[in-house]
C-alpha cells in the first residue's frame, strides 16, 4: 500500500446518528468517531466525523459506506415518477403478486399499493418462450413511440420486465439501449441485469424497485463522491452491499436495490470476526441503534444469506429478488416514540424521533418521550457522560415528557409515577426485541438458550443483560466500541459480487456436468466485474445451489463440495434439509432449481488484538448514581466505571455501569463480568 494513502475509512449513516471508523494500515490503529446525522444532507454527518478524526481525504485509499438511504425511500415512497414497461397482458403483474393472503383472518387485510401505479404500466408486443426462444420480436418502432410517451409523462426512470427474461435476455436489453438513447438522462433498468431468477413477479417488483430508487440515488452518489473528490480523495469509493460484501459505486448505482440493508450488514460482519476469534460457535448478533434494533443468526462463524428481501414485511410489503444478510428488524430503536392509542394503552414505535428533533432530551425540540428518554429519567444513561459530554442530555425534560404524555394519562403520580411509566418503555422495548430474537432462533427450530448474545449499537449494551436473562442466555459479549461497531466491521468486509441463474435439473452426474458449465460462466463474469476494480489475486470462490426435492417449491441454500458427485451432492441436500425440518423424504428425486457463485476479494483491515484497548490499572468507579435496572428492584447506588479504565481480566459484580464515548453497558445485580483479551465485555448472566 502506498504509504501516502495510509487510511481506510468507513462510515455507516443510520437514521438518528452516522458512525465512522478509520484504519491506519501504517500504524494498525484504528479511530472512531460519532455525530448526529443530517436528514437533510446526509453527507453532512460523514464529514463531521472525518473532520473529527483529523484524517485527510488525500490520504486515504479506500471509503466505504453504509446507508438507509435506500430502505427509507421505499418505505416513505420518497423515489422518482417510475414508469413500467412490460410484456402484453402482464401490466398488472405488481398488483396481482401471488394472489395470496398473507393474514387470512383479516378481514380489513390489504398489501401495500405497488411503487408504479397503473397509469405509468405500459405494454408492448413481445415474447420470449419458456426456453428462452424468440416467440414475437421486439418492434423498435413500438418503443421509439413509447418513449415520447413517457417523455410527455415528464418519467425520471423506466423499469423494464418481459416475461421469461431471465433465460433470454435480449428484448430487455434491446429495449434498454432504445429507451437510453430516446430518453437521455433517464435511469433505465432492466429486470435480467439484476437477477436470472425464474418468478415473474418477484423480478417485476425488483426492477421496479431499482428503478424508483435508482434515479435519485445514483444522483446522491454522485454528489457523495464529488465532496470527496474535492476534499482530494483520490482512492476507491465503496458501497456496504446487504450481502455482507462492498461493492464499488458504479456497480451500486446501477443495482441500487443490493443497498437495502446496507446499514446493518457491517456489524454482522464484525460479529463473525469477533466469533471466530473467540471460539464462538453460536451467536446471536443483536444491533440497537437509535431508529431500529436488528438480530441475525451466526453460526460456525458464518451468517445465511437470503435471496428474497420483503420491503415493509412478508404481509404486506413487496419481494426484492436480491442477495440479504438473513436479519430481523423492528421499528425499536433509542430515538422511538412512546404514545398512548385511543383505548388508553401506551405504545412503542415504530415511529421514530430520528436526529432532527430527536429525543426530549437531546434538547433539539423533540416533545414525544423515546427509549433513550426512559433510559435517561431512570439513570441508566449518564445525563452529562453521553458521547463523551458532547450532546448533554437534559434529564428533568425527559422527565416532565414522560409525566404528560403517559404516566398522567395512565394515572400514574409523582416521581415513582414517572419512573414506573419510563420503565413501561423499556419493558415494551425488551418484548419487542426479545421477539426478534426468538423469530431467528426458536422459531427455525433452535434453542436461544445455546447461544451467546452479541450485543452493539448505542442501546444493544444497555438491554442486553435484560433480554439474555429473559431469554435464558447465559453470556453476553459486548465489543469494543459498541455504538460504532458496524462502521469498524465495515473495514472487514471483503470485496463482494452474487450472482445467480436458473437451473432447472435434477441431480445426477449428467446434470452437475451442464452445471460445471454454468458455474464456469458465472465465475468468468464475477472475476471480470470485480478484476474492474480491485487486485483479485486473492479472491476465493464459492458455489452454492438452492435445492430441494420434486415437486417442493421452497428451496433450501447447499453449498457444493468442489468436484462433488451426484452422491456427494444429495448428501449435502439431505444434511441441510434434515437440519431445517427435521426429517427426509427418503424416495423422492432431488432436484436443483437455482446456481449461485460468490466471488469475494478479502480487503486489508484492523487487527482484533490491536483495536483492543484498556486500563492498566485496577478498576475503580469513575462516581455512582441512583440507577433503575427494572422495576421489580426500584433505584439501587451504582458504582458508574470508565471502559477506558477497564484492563483485560478486570472483574466487575452487578449492579454495576460501564460508560463509554459511544454506548453504556448495564451490570444487572447477580451478574458479573469480565474484560476479555480482545478488548470484548463478557457478562454472565444470573439465573435470577
Amino acid at each position: 500500500m502506498d504509504s501516502a494513502q495510509r487510511y481506510l475509512v468507513a462510515v455507516d449513516t443510520g437514521g438518528t446518528f452516522t458512525d465512522l471508523a478509520v484504519y491506519d494500515a501504517e500504524t494498525g490503529s484504528t479511530q472512531f468517531s460519532k455525530t448526529l446525522t443530517t436528514a437533510s444532507d446526509l453527507v453532512v454527518g460523514a464529514m463531521k466525523g472525518l473532520a473529527d478524526t483529523n484524517v485527510p481525504l488525500s490520504e486515504t485509499c479506500v471509503f466505504t459506506h453504509g446507508t438507509t438511504h435506500v430502505i427509507n425511500s421505499l418505505l416513505e415512497r420518497r423515489g422518482a415518477r417510475t414508469a413500467l414497461v412490460t410484456t402484453r397482458g402482464f401490466r398488472d403483474v405488481l398488483e396481482i403478486g401471488r394472489g395470496n393472503r398473507a393474514e387470512p383472518f383479516n378481514l380489513r387485510y390489504r398489501r401495500d399499493a405497488p411503487l408504479i401505479p397503473r397509469d405509468l404500466r405500459f405494454e408492448i408486443n413481445e415474447r420470449v418462450g419458456g426456453r428462452g426462444e424468440i416467440i414475437v420480436p421486439v418492434s423498435e418502432e413500438e418503443l421509439r413511440l413509447l418513449a415520447d410517451q413517457l417523455r410527455a409523462l415528464d418519467v425520471e426512470a423506466v423499469a423494464v420486465s418481459f416475461l421469461n427474461s431471465y433465460c433470454n435476455p435480449s428484448h430487455e436489453e434491446m429495449a434498454a439501449a432504445i429507451l437510453r438513447e430516446c430518453l437521455p438522462g433517464i435511469f433505465v433498468s432492466t429486470g435480467s441485469s439484476l437477477t436470472r431468477e425464474l418468478m415473474e413477479y418477484e423480478r417485476t417488483s425488483t426492477v421496479a424497485a431499482n428503478a424508483f430508487v435508482g434515479a435519485r440515488m445514483r444522483g446522491y452518489l454522485s454528489s457523495f463522491n464529488s465532496v470527496l473528490r474535492e476534499d482530494g480523495f483520490e482512492g476507491r469509493f465503496y458501497l456496504m452491499g446487504s450481502s455482507g460484501g462492498v461493492m464499488s459505486a458504479k456497480n451500486a448505482a446501477e443495482r441500487p436495490i443490493s443497498l437495502v440493508e446496507s446499514g446493518p450488514v457491517g456489524g454482522c460482519i464484525g460479529a463473525v470476526a469477533y466469533a471466530r476469534a473467540l471460539g464462538l460457535d453460536r451467536v446471536v448478533a443483536f444491533d440497537m441503534g437509535g431508529t431500529t434494533a436488528k438480530c441475525a443468526l451466526i453460526e460456525q462463524a458464518s451468517f445465511d444469506v437470503v435471496s428474497t428481501y420483503f420491503v415493509n414485511g412478508y404481509e404486506r410489503g413487496f419481494p426484492l429478488r436480491t442477495p440479504v444478510l438473513d436479519i430481523v428488524e423492528i421499528g425499536a430503536g433509542g430515538g422511538s416514540l412512546a404514545w398512548m392509542d385511543d383505548n388508553g394503552r401506551m405504545r412503542l414505535g415504530p415511529r421514530s424521533a430520528g436526529s432532527e428533533p430527536g429525543p426530549i432530551a437531546f434538547g433539539r425540540g423533540g416533545t414525544q418521550p423515546t427509549v433513550t428518554d426512559a433510559n435517561v429519567v431512570l439513570g441508566r444513561l449518564g445525563s452529562r457522560s453521553f458521547m463523551g459530554g458532547r450532546l448533554p442530555l437534559d434529564a428533568a425534560a425527559a422527565a416532565d415528557g414522560v409525566k404528560r404524555i403517559l404516566a398522567e394519562p395512565l394515572g400514574l403520580r409523582g416521581d415513582a409515577g414517572v419512573d414506573r411509566a419510563a420503565q413501561g418503555i423499556l419493558d415494551l422495548a425488551c418484548v419487542a426485541m426479545a421477539n426478534a430474537i426468538k423469530g431467528v432462533t426458536i422459531e427455525r427450530g433452535r434453542d436461544v438458550r445455546e447461544y451467546c448474545l452479541f450485543a452493539f449499537g448505542g442501546g444493544g449494551p444497555i438491554f442486553a443483560s435484560e433480554l439474555a436473562r429473559d431469554l435464558g442466555i447465559r453470556e453476553v459479549v459486548i465489543p469494543p466500541q459498541p455504538g460504532v461497531f458496524s462502521s469498524f466491521g465495515m473495514l472487514l468486509a471483503p470485496l463482494r459480487r452474487d450472482i445467480a441463474a436458473t437451473f432447472l435439473r435434477e441431480v445426477t452426474d449428467e446434470s452437475l456436468h451442464a452445471a460445471d458449465e454454468v458455474f464456469g460462466r458465472m465465475e468468468r463474469q464475477g472475476r471480470q466485474e470485480l478484476a474492474d476494480v480491485a487486485d483479485i489475486t486473492a479472491l476465493r470462490v464459492r458455489r452454492e445451489a438452492d435445492m430441494s426435492y420434486r415437486g417442493q417449491s421452497h428451496t433450501v441454500k447447499v453449498a457444493l463440495p468442489d468436484d462433488a458427485g451426484a452422491d456427494d451432492v444429495r448428501a449435502a441436500f439431505q444434511a441441510a434439509y434434515r437440519d431445517r425440518y427435521g426429517h427426509l423424504n427418503e424416495d423422492s428425486p432431488i432436484c436443483m432449481a437455482m446456481l449461485r457463485v460468490v466471488c469475494e476479494v478479502p480487503m486489508r483491515g484492523p487487527d482484533l488484538k490491536q483495536s483492543a484497548a484498556g486500563g492498566h490499572r485496577p478498576a475503580e468507579p469513575a462516581h455512582w448514581r441512583d440507577v433503575q435496572f427494572s422495576m421489580a428492584g426500584g433505584r439501587v447506588r451504582a458504582p458508574i466505571y470508565r471502559r477506558g479504565d477497564l484492563a483485560a481480566g478486570c472483574r466487575l459484580e452487578g449492579p454495576a455501569v460501564v460508560e463509554e464515548f459511544t454506548s453504556t453497558t448495564l451490570v444487572a445485580e447477580g451478574d458479573w463480568l469480565r474484560v476479555g483479551e480482545l478488548g470484548e465485555l463478557r457478562i454472565y448472566c444470573s439465573d435470577k
